[in-house]
């Protein structure tokens, strides 16, 4: 018990009644000392944290427990950066007002052309067959592009074709003159192309070919029963040649650079071929060529350098020439050549010869003296693999 003591009363607590029970005792109260604290207030008991910090510290400290695991694998550094921007992820997920996303379509594949199987056309309009993703087929919100590209211009945007039902599209477009290249692209809802396809090129082509025979000429005899016909055209030309003389024909395509080379077989006479040509666009045009069938046989030549010579003057030199042709008209060369000459009272005298690039082969000789008065013959035998063989032949006489 503690009493406290003042110069004028003391006070002490009374012991309680034999009852057991103390009797109340009314005390007024003392206002305190000046050491002591003024009377303490209740303690008022918090509400708790926000429903917001408790789900925050739940997610942190799971996150924690997460990051103590995952220290031994990866390092403190990327546990403290994960707790970090899970607990703020997740508060600011709580706590933001949500709003509606933009809608995203993603990128497409690119759409690709059908390669024409002749690019050179006559035809005004041709059809692009388009090929997109299979899983647009039918897309209502997807268009196709399609960009023409001219010479020496950029790609212009030409029209836009809604998709088909099915993968495959076709969608017709109109040629300029000469060259068009074609690309197409898919148009997204919200305007994003996909990359182009390949180009895919046409020629816009309406003239017809031009047909020209270099060899030979319009009205010239051939000695052959057959002609080579020579000559040029547009490029890739599908060519017929026909003879109305005897109705053979021959077919043809002229070369990258536009020759072509057509054998036809001869009719006796005069022989009129037409030949016709139909370019790559499918342009046609035709040219009426007449020639004449000569002879058709090798031709010998024989000339000598004098057809007299005075017995007076012998021995007298002398020389024989020959030009050999073939069928055509022109020059044979390597034909194997053999000269004779024969002069009375004189033994034969012979030599053999090949005739040089010109058709030409020549025999220089002396008729000695000894040779008696009268007309001698000189003779030549050409011999050919491909025409055969033909002879021919001159007089040198001897004289007084």
């Amino acid at each position: 018990m503690t009493t406290r003591r003042d110069h004028r009363q003391t006070h002490v607590r009374p012991r309680p009644p034999s009852t057991g029970r103390p009797t109340p005792v009314k005390v007024k109260p003392r206002a305190p000392g000046p050491t002591r604290l003024a009377g303490h207030r209740p303690i008022q008991r918090s509400r708790g944290l926000p429903l917001i910090l408790r789900l925050g510290l739940i997610a942190a400290v799971l996150a924690l427990c997460g990051g103590v695991l995952y220290v031994g694998l990866n390092g403190v550094g990327m546990v403290v950066g994960g707790i970090g921007s899970t607990l703020g992820g997740f508060i600011g997920h709580v706590t933001a007002t949500p709003t509606p996303a933009p809608s995203v379509y993603a990128t497409v594949g690119a759409p690709s052309i059908q390669q024409p199987t002749e690019p050179y056309t006559s035809e005004t309009n041709v059809d692009l067959i388009v090929t997109v993703p299979a899983g647009l087929a039918g897309d209502v919100g997807h268009r196709v592009r399609v960009y023409l590209t001219l010479p020496d211009q950029h790609p212009a945007a030409i029209e836009e074709a809604a998709l088909a039902g099915t993968a495959r599209n076709v969608i017709p477009v109109q040629l300029e003159n000469g060259i068009n290249d074609f690309s197409v692209t898919i148009v997204g809802p919200d305007g994003t192309e996909s990359d182009p396809s390949a180009v895919v090129r046409y020629v816009f082509d309406n003239v017809p070919p031009k047909i020209a025979v270099t060899t030979p000429k319009n009205d010239a005899i051939v000695n052959a029963t057959s002609v080579v016909l020579n000559g040029k055209t547009q490029a890739r030309t599908t060519l017929l040649a026909r003879n109305d003389a005897n109705g053979s024909s021959v077919g043809g395509t002229a070369e990258s650079d536009g020759t072509f080379k057509l054998s036809l077989s001869l009719a006796t006479g005069v022989n009129t071929i037409t030949i016709s040509g139909t370019d790559p666009a499918g342009n046609a045009s035709e040219l009426i060529l007449k020639l004449r069938r000569g002879s058709g046989k090798l031709t010998a030549t024989l000339t000598a350098s004098t057809y007299q010579i005075k017995l007076s003057r012998l021995p007298e030199p002398v020389t024989l020439f020959v030009k050999v042709t073939d069928p055509d008209g022109g020059a044979v060369a390597g034909a194997d050549v053999t000269f004779a000459l024969n002069i009375f009272g004189v033994a034969p005298i012979t030599s053999d010869r090949k005739t040089d690039g010109e058709g030409m082969a020549s025999f220089t000789t002396t008729i000695p003296k000894g040779a008696t008065l009268g007309p001698g013959t000189a003779t030549v035998l050409v011999t050919t693999q491909e025409f055969g063989s033909v002879p021919d032949n001159t007089v040198i006489t001897i004289v007084r």
